[in-house]
């Protein structure tokens, strides 16, 4: 919307450019990255109105000085300054009033609606503790539900228990007091919160919780510590990947698989009868299932959906060998790409039998299902894709997964991209 704005008036306005393409392209440029360092759409439920103010401020204060600078970097002596002013006053209006109004409406949906709500609770009983229950029941601006409160020092407290209501009540944030947990329960809260697709968050006191980087917040005048901070999570990042994902996905599309498609539907039906795609249910971000698409490369069998491509897997077609060995086979998931359900780049999703299986198995293995997953990703490229032969395999597959979700960057994306197109080329031998 705010890109909407910025290029709509400057197309209006009669500010003389001389060459309009330039200017839409500075301009949009330079306000993704202003919005970036300046962190403008990270914007949380429980922010204060003080805060807005603040990046609004920030943002125009450097949007003003990148707006007139470009008259002396491109040379612009035509240009009406009056009419620049003017274009300036009238985009900090209405982003402005766009920002606050979108800001107040959505803590009066939540409270007066009961909408966009988040179901909470607190392990803890303690002076912190019952300021921050206060908060939640009392600022239902914020729109957090809730739910209840335990006590770990009292005989009734039971931890699993405790995991058996988060589960059964569907919660979504944990806070956890650190000063009445002991080492192994905060272990065992931190485990079940990766496992299961949990925030889960901290009320400090004077104890070194973790070695690793924290992240703080106030909720009113409560601090607490994220255990995790997800880049994705910001909205100017999820905003530049999905808008990559789009265009990359369209290029694939129109430039590749408009002609290719039709010579491997000829190829895959003459060796084979069957369809030319292959669809099979897989698990995407926060574990919703999706359908996957591939060229289909085996003949059709009934284990599809079970059974894991081994190496000299007699169901795999002589065109699907070669699909399977140079990667064509996953082009059809630009069209995943292309609807929102995966990302060029993210964890590969696995069969929902896998994801079963894993997800019991497997220690943090559901903190992939943070982020969409990907056509390739960082365990593929570092030599993890294919088929698990043992628990090494899988382990190591959610190390690279999970340095990717809390690590990423574009440039990381590019990397990864790059170094999957060398490996089609060389070959991998996992690729079967």
């Amino acid at each position: 919307m705010d890109l909407a704005v910025l290029n709509t008036f400057l197309y209006i306005l009669p500010i003389n450019f001389q060459t309009p393409v330039l200017i839409h392209v500075y301009i949009s440029m330079a306000w993704l990255i202003i919005s970036t360092k300046n962190e403008f759409y990270t914007v949380y439920r429980f922010s204060k109105v003080t805060y807005i103010f603040r990046l609004l401020f920030v943002q125009f204060v450097f949007f003003f000085l990148v707006l007139y600078a470009f008259i002396g970097f491109f040379k612009q002596p035509i240009i009406s300054r009056l009419a620049l002013g003017e274009y300036f006053i009238i985009v900090f209006l209405i982003i402005s009033t766009l920002k606050l109004l979108s800001y107040f409406l959505l803590m009066e949906y939540r409270e007066r609606v009961n909408g966009n709500l988040r179901n909470v609770v607190i392990i803890g009983k303690n002076k912190k503790t019952d300021q921050l229950r206060q908060v939640f029941n009392e600022r239902t601006e914020f729109g957090y539900n809730f739910q209840k409160q335990f006590a770990p020092q009292s005989k009734e407290f039971d931890i699993q228990a405790c995991l058996d209501y988060i589960l059964e009540k569907n919660i979504d944030e944990i806070y956890c007091s650190v000063s009445e947990l002991g080492n192994k329960e905060l272990a065992k809260f931190i485990s079940f919160a990766d496992n299961n697709l949990k925030t889960l968050k901290f009320i400090p006191d004077n104890k070194n919780i973790f070695s690793k980087k924290l992240k703080f917040e106030y909720y009113d005048y409560i601090p607490v510590l994220s255990l995790r901070d997800i880049p994705l999570d910001n909205p100017i990042n999820a905003f530049i990947k999905r808008s990559f994902d789009i265009v990359f996905s369209l290029v694939v599309i129109i430039g590749l698989l408009s002609w290719l498609t039709p010579i491997l539907a000829l190829l895959i039906t003459l060796e084979s009868k069957g369809p030319v795609f292959f669809r099979q249910t897989r698990n995407g971000i926060d574990n919703r299932e999706f359908y996957c698409y591939k060229f289909r490369s085996m003949a059709p069998n009934v284990n599809a959906d079970h059974i894991q491509a081994t190496k000299n897997d007699m169901r795999i077609t002589k065109i699907g060998k070669f699909i399977r060995k140079t990667s064509i086979d996953e082009l059809p998931q630009f069209y995943n790409v292309l609807f929102g359900t995966m990302s060029v780049v993210g964890p590969r999703p696995h069969m929902v039998k896998h994801t079963n299986e894993y997800a019991t198995s497997v220690d943090k293995y559901m903190v992939r299902h943070f982020v969409k997953p990907g056509i390739t990703g960082l365990a593929q490229v570092r030599g993890y894709r294919g088929e698990i032969e043992t628990d090494t395999d899988i382990q190591n597959r959610i190390k690279f997964d999970i340095f990717y979700i809390e690590n990423w960057s574009l440039f990381l994306d590019l990397k990864i991209m790059a170094q999957t197109i060398i490996n089609a080329f060389k070959g991998e031998a996992k690729a079967y």
